[in-house]
């Protein structure tokens, strides 16, 4: 990323947003969190842990919160919310921490840590690799900072419907905006990042050189140029199963997918559409201990066990996420190595590591 002013970045990155609605007239997001709690009888306190609903969910109770339960005794409550970090700040800011251990995603996590309202958690020592690499060294690039430990790898990608792709299938980002080559309309997620990346590698702008044009008002005026090519007949979605539906009931021609939930849909009966992995956004997602939570030493516990090499690969099984941790890889099935978004069947295929700092 280019240094500059942070007041500025902060400029562009709302003029980005503002652009971005007014283009493609976005609609309000609504965000909604259940919450609940029970008690951890091993140490009397309680251990509340945040994160994702659905089969991202599943795959970490059977991961690792069930054994973390039976090996220590210990009882987690398991809330579930959408992202941001709206709630985590108002639970700071107001001394009602209810939460012990959430997930954000990593731009959260390092905004949230900006604000105060993680705990530094940088001292804290995690199990090295189960084959012995130290965990300093064992760790994805991104995967640590001060309040935070990686936890998955995931992706966004596109697939087309099978029915477009003729003799010559998409196999670039850049056939994403072509409609003349590959007619038919396009549905991406409803938020503006992702999509102005792929529009600008699509132009031929270097990975590298991304982030930095994009801090330009030129290089924002670049990108939504490129939308404009797929703004006719343009589908948003919210939800991961959304663009899977789409594309089977060949209602786009592609759409933007998050990669675990196209792999896995992909091996569905009645799927008809398929994966293109070149160009993809790859994020990561970290665990944080909020600010002020009682149960900051159970917390750490947690996240040492939760991020050890077996039990990042115990949830990847579950879902194909990518572990983290590079010695997971080792302990995961060909199988799952084929799906997950840093497996080493797609190490050669141009993807973009996105970068939350901007």
């Amino acid at each position: 990323m280019t240094q500059g002013n942070p007041m500025n970045r902060r400029r562009v990155v709302y003029r980005l947003r503002q652009a971005i609605r007014l283009s493609l007239c976005w609609p309000v997001l609504i965000a909604t969190a259940v919450t609940a709690q029970d008690e951890m009888p091993s140490s009397g306190d309680e251990l509340t842990f945040t994160t994702w609903t659905g089969p991202y969910m599943r795959s970490q109770m059977l991961g690792f919160v069930r054994p973390y339960e039976d090996e220590t005794g210990s009882r987690l409550n398991v809330e579930h919310y959408n992202g941001g970090i709206d709630e985590l700040r108002d639970q700071v800011e107001s001394a009602n921490v209810v939460w012990d251990v959430v997930d954000l995603t990593q731009a959260d996590s390092l905004r949230a840590c900006s604000e105060g309202l993680l705990e530094d958690i940088s001292s804290v020592a995690l199990p090295d690799g189960q084959d012995g690499t130290p965990y300093e060294e064992d760790f994805v690039d991104g995967a640590l900072n001060a309040c935070g430990v990686g936890v998955i790898v995931w992706a966004t990608a596109f697939a087309y419907n099978n029915s477009v792709a003729g003799n010559e299938p998409p196999t670039s980002i850049a056939d994403f905006f072509d409609v003349k080559k590959y007619p038919g309309p396009r549905a991406i997620r409803d938020d503006p990042t992702v999509i102005m990346e792929w529009a600008l590698m699509a132009d031929g702008v270097a990975r590298e050189d991304v982030y930095g044009t994009l801090e330009t008002p030129e290089g924002i005026e670049r990108a939504l140029a490129m939308l404009d090519v797929i703004k006719p007949g343009l589908a948003l979605w919210e939800s991961g199963r959304e663009p899977v539906r789409l594309l089977n009931n060949e209602e786009v021609a592609m759409s933007m997918l998050w990669a675990t939930t196209g792999a896995v849909a992909a091996e569905e009966d009645g799927a008809d559409f398929s994966i293109v992995w070149d160009g993809r956004v790859v994020e990561l997602d970290l665990f944080g201990i909020p600010k002020g939570s009682r149960n900051k030493e159970a917390a750490i516990s947690f996240i040492q066990f939760a991020s050890s090499s077996q039990a990042l690969a115990d949830m990847s099984s579950h879902l194909p996420n990518g572990p983290t941790r590079k010695s997971s890889l080792a302990l995961l099935s060909s199988d799952t190595l084929a799906q997950i978004p840093n497996g080493p069947a797609y190490q050669e295929m141009q993807s973009i590591q996105s970068d939350a700092t901007w």
